[in-house]
């Protein structure tokens, strides 16, 4: 970075201090780590010397502190596959359910949102179509941060809502279903050729708020990927030129974890062992009536504050989902 070219090429440049910051990442929080368990030990020893018992509890809750940022740390090193460091793509698509449904869609919407910004990552919506009456039809985000892919694949599969529905006038209980997926967002030189010919692009007018151009032109684009029949849109930027880009980068990456999961079946048949999650299979439960309980089937991890978990605090199963996997 100090070289005096280093900014003659800007993509470059910009790819360059994305790597600096995801190894900042690994390596700043061990050394925080050694220097505060360094400090405590100097602070017990003197306490222990004046035989100073308030200094030595503090000591020890300072200790308990530590010890959970190293499990979390410790954690940390189960994110290790290829693509965990990158920033994702999540999609939120409504199921079985109607307008409950649509309107669950918009409730993980504000719970990954939510856990997102307690993460110190950038969280924007890039799509969104809304439901018939209420709520939101599918939605989906670009969650910037470190590790951000590493903890959302935690999330995929069919998340079910249980409540009295505020959209049925006799109180009655419903069930509601939303699929989660997420994706990696890949750089752009990686190795999957995309043929022009086996795209179908349409034009269309955003829906969506985003100032007077968005709506009057017809900025939004929709990219079908024929051969495989994937859909990918985007109608939140600026231009027309800027929603086909991040739509081609949506594309690209469910294309490239599409083949990546051929291989894994395969690989899977060849060894005997079943698939981790297939889509459309149920992961958690959120029921609020008749008793509150979030409850993650993989993993058995049960939480009866359900208010905290829709308001993102959710690490509980992420980490018991990492932890298992491994």
């Amino acid at each position: 970075m100090e070289r005096p070219d280093f900014w003659q090429d800007q993509e470059a440049a910009r790819k360059t201090i994305e790597r600096l910051k995801a190894l900042k990442g690994v390596i700043e929080p061990v050394r925080e780590l050694e220097s505060a368990v360094e400090d405590e030990q100097v602070m017990l020893e003197l306490a222990e010397e004046e035989g100073d018992e308030a200094t030595a509890a503090e000591v020890e809750a300072a200790a308990a502190k530590l010890s959970r940022r190293l499990e979390s740390l410790q954690l940390r090193t189960r994110l290790s596959g290829p693509h965990d460091s990158k920033n994702a793509y999540v999609s939120i698509h409504a199921g079985a359910g109607g307008t409950e449904a649509c309107d669950w869609v918009s409730m993980l919407l504000r719970m990954y949102s939510r856990w997102a910004e307690g993460k110190k990552f950038d969280v924007r919506i890039v799509d969104s179509t809304p439901g018939d009456e209420a709520g939101l039809r599918s939605v989906t985000l670009h969650v910037v941060g470190s590790y951000a892919y590493g903890y959302l694949r935690a999330e995929m599969g069919v998340h079910r809502l249980v409540r009295i529905s505020p959209f049925d006038a006799g109180a009655r209980r419903h069930t509601s279903f939303a699929s989660v997926d997420a994706v990696p967002e890949y750089d752009e030189d990686i190795e999957l050729e995309i043929n022009e010919k086996d795209l179908r692009i349409d034009r269309f007018r955003s829906g969506g708020a985003g100032g007077q151009h968005v709506n009057v032109t017809d900025s939004a684009v929709r990219i079908t990927h024929l051969p495989t029949g994937v859909v990918v849109s985007c109608q939140n930027e600026r231009s027309q030129h800027q929603n086909r880009r991040t739509a081609m980068n949506i594309l690209r990456a469910r294309l490239y974890r599409l083949k990546e999961k051929e291989r894994e079946e395969e690989l899977a048949q060849l060894i005997g062992e079943k698939g981790e999650i297939a889509w459309g299979n149920q992961i958690r439960s959120y029921v609020l009536q008749p008793y509150t309980m979030v409850k993650d089937h993989r993993t058995g991890v049960e939480v009866g504050n359900v208010n905290a978990v829709l308001d993102g605090d959710i690490d509980v199963f992420i980490e018991a989902y990492l932890r298992k996997k491994k």
